[in-house]
């Protein structure tokens, strides 16, 4: 079972979703306070399971409404997701992948572990 993990960092609190084998698949942009972070976490939990796959590597992709993911490639070339939320916020971001059907596997791990995934906390290093 995947977890999300708390973690303060220099500029405030973020976290990231790790699935069962401890690969973090999703990371939060950095929240100036643990009540914002855990809201954060929330939205992910409620959004993952039924937002919708906007697969923008596509050509002529369909533009579909949030909550969403988009799959995209970076600019090296990778790919890679964003979860936005109801309000369009992005709510989780992806790794880079070098391949896509990875980068969808990512997904679903994020749609899978989310729900019921535990929140701990990590003590700085």
């Amino acid at each position: 079972m995947g977890k999300f993990v708390v973690k303060t960092v220099k500029t405030g609190i973020k976290f990231n979703l790790k699935a069962g084998n401890g690969e973090v698949i999703a990371t939060s942009e950095v929240y100036t306070t643990e009540r914002a972070c855990n809201a954060g976490i929330e939205s992910v939990r409620k959004n993952a399971p039924v937002a919708k796959l906007e697969d923008q590597t596509v050509e002529g992709f369909e533009t579909v409404t949030n909550p969403k993911f988009e799959v995209y490639t970076d600019k090296a070339g990778e790919f890679r997701f964003r979860l936005k939320a109801r309000n369009g916020e992005i709510i989780a971001v992806s790794e880079g992948y070098k391949a896509k059907a990875s980068c969808m596997n990512g997904i679903e791990s994020v749609r899978k572990n989310a729900p019921d995934a535990p929140v701990v906390k990590e003590e700085e290093e």
